[in-house]
C-alpha cells in the first residue's frame, strides 16, 4: 500500500482507529484482581476482648508476561495459506503487545516466522519472513519502534506440529513473539 507522504498520519490514525474497533467486537476480556494491601478488619466494639485483628494476605504479583490469564500470553499470530495477511482476530493480541512494548522501553521482541511443510525451502523461508514483516508493520503502526522489534523467518524448519494434514499445517503458518527481554 502507497501512503503519500502529505498526509501519512492520517492514514496511521485510520488504521488505529480501525484495530480499536476490531478490539471492541472482539470477546470480553479477563481481568486480573487488583492485589489487596494488607488492612485491619473492623472490629465492633463488643467484640473488642474477643477478636484481635484480621489481616488480609497481599497476593503476590505476576508479571504480565507471566500471567496466563492476560491477553499478553498469546504470542502467536495464525495465518491462511499461502498468505501473510495479519487476520483482524489477531487484532486485539497486538494492541496489548504494543502497548506492553510502548510502555516497557527496554523490552525487545523477536518476531519468528514459520510456514508448513508443503513448499520449497527457499519459498517458505521468504514466505516466513514475509508474515514476520507483516507483524511487525502492525505493531510499528501500533507505535512500537524499531529498535525492539526484529525480524526472522524459519520457514518449515521448526514446525510445531509435525503431522501432514491440515490441522498440522495450521498450526505451523504463525510468527510467534518472542520476547528478548523485559
Amino acid at each position: 500500500m502507497h501512503i503519500p507522504s502529505d498526509r501519512p498520519s492520517t492514514y496511521v490514525l485510520a488504521l488505529a482507529f480501525f484495530l480499536l474497533s476490531l478490539a471492541g467486537c472482539s470477546s470480553p476480556q479477563v481481568t486480573t484482581p487488583l492485589a489487596v494491601a494488607p488492612t485491619r478488619a473492623a472490629v465492633a466494639p463488643s467484640d473488642v476482648g474477643a477478636a484481635t485483628s484480621s489481616v488480609v494476605t497481599k497476593t503476590p504479583s505476576v508479571h504480565p508476561l507471566d500471567d496466563a490469564q492476560s491477553v499478553l500470553a498469546g504470542r502467536t499470530v495464525y495465518f491462511q495459506y499461502d498468505s501473510a495477511r495479519v487476520a483482524p482476530s489477531s487484532a486485539a493480541m497486538l494492541e496489548a503487545h504494543s502497548a506492553y512494548l510502548r510502555s516497557h522501553t527496554g523490552a525487545k521482541v523477536r518476531l519468528e516466522g514459520h510456514a508448513d511443510e508443503r513448499g520449497g525451502r527457499e519459498y517458505n523461508l521468504a514466505l516466513g519472513q514475509k508474515r514476520s514483516d507483516a507483524v511487525r508493520q502492525s505493531l510499528k503502526l501500533l507505535g512500537v519502534p524499531d529498535g525492539q522489534m526484529e525480524s526472522v523467518s524459519y520457514g518449515k524448519e521448526k514446525p510445531a506440529a509435525t503431522g501432514h494434514d491440515e490441522e498440522s499445517w495450521s498450526k505451523n503458518r504463525k510468527v510467534d513473539i518472542a520476547y528478548q527481554a523485559r
